[in-house]
């Protein structure tokens, strides 16, 4: 276990390269730079993840200020290292439980995901035409990606109308009563999926449930998600149908008769798209822009 003094020493020498750090708990937040603004303070006493979460030699790192066009958040291992939270941290943690990346926490609309075309794939806030992108309302679950996925942009589903893959990790919504944070990496058992169609694309919605919730115990398939949890899954696909209206574009589609699929078939589309991660950074497949670092 490092001492104090070296602690101290890893915080001044992060601090000389303009990073600030995150440890948990925060007990230091006066060492670090001044926040631009309140609204970035609360952004981050909110929505950041601490350092060490259920893998004690991973931790997180911000570059710029949040809600800005430069805003990262990057993954560390134990020695400081960068790397990739869509490469590095694994999918399949055993007994049907996987890791999930949180990229956006419940109850907020800023449209945050990981960059798939720069190094060590870091989290950002979306951008379209220059601007930052939010949702038009907030989101109602904590949202984000299974590591070591990748939806094939060559490979036309015959199950879902042919849809082709839409070149990113699977989604994942998370439909626990926590609000996460960003970068937070939480352990997961699938529940169902949504097919989700998105101007032709496929873009696969695995519904779950974080083992630390109250009621993870009660709900191992989509029935029991109907009875403990009720309606969630027609708000979620209601949510995703409708969310790119309000900015005057046509309502989302979804496959398999605008249905909820079962568990089985959601660790399905899990098997089937790390197979496709897999063939992607052995570059078996063009990567295109994509970064494999």
């Amino acid at each position: 276990m490092a001492t104090a003094a070296t602690a101290s020493a890893t915080r001044f020498a992060a601090a000389l390269h303009g990073f600030r750090w995150r440890t948990y708990p925060l007990l230091d937040r006066a060492f670090f730079p001044k926040p631009r603004s309140v609204a970035s303070l609360r952004f981050r006493r909110r929505f950041l993840a601490p350092a060490v979460l259920h893998k004690p030699d991973v931790q997180i790192k911000e570059e710029g200020q949040p809600e800005t066009l430069d805003y990262r958040v990057f993954f560390l291992d134990g020695s400081g290292k960068k790397i990739s939270p869509w490469h590095d941290v694994p999918l399949h943690l055993g007994d049907g439980v996987f890791n999930f990346i949180v990229e956006i926490p419940k109850d907020t609309s800023a449209k945050m995901e990981v960059a798939t075309d720069e190094p060590y794939t870091p989290i950002k806030q979306d951008i379209k035409k220059g601007k930052l992108r939010y949702y038009p309302y907030d989101i109602n679950w904590n949202y984000g990606l299974l590591p070591q996925t990748w939806e094939d942009p060559s490979f036309a589903n015959s199950e879902v109308e042919g849809a082709l893959g839409d070149n990113d990790p699977v989604d994942v919504v998370e439909i626990g009563e926590r609000r996460a944070k960003i970068g937070d990496v939480l352990k997961v058992k699938p529940l169902a999926a949504l097919a989700m169609i998105d101007e032709g694309e496929l873009d696969w919605k695995i519904v779950a449930i974080s083992l630390d919730d109250p009621r993870a115990s009660l709900v191992n398939d989509m029935n029991d998600v109907e009875k403990h949890f009720p309606g969630t899954l027609m708000a979620i696909r209601d949510w995703f149908r409708d969310y790119k209206i309000p900015d005057g574009k046509p309502a989302n589609k979804f496959g398999l008769g605008n249905k909820a699929a079962n568990k089985d078939y959601a660790l399905k589309v899990i098997t089937e798209t790390n197979e496709s991660w897999a063939k992607l950074v052995k570059r078996s497949v063009p990567a295109g822009e994509l970064s494999l670092v």
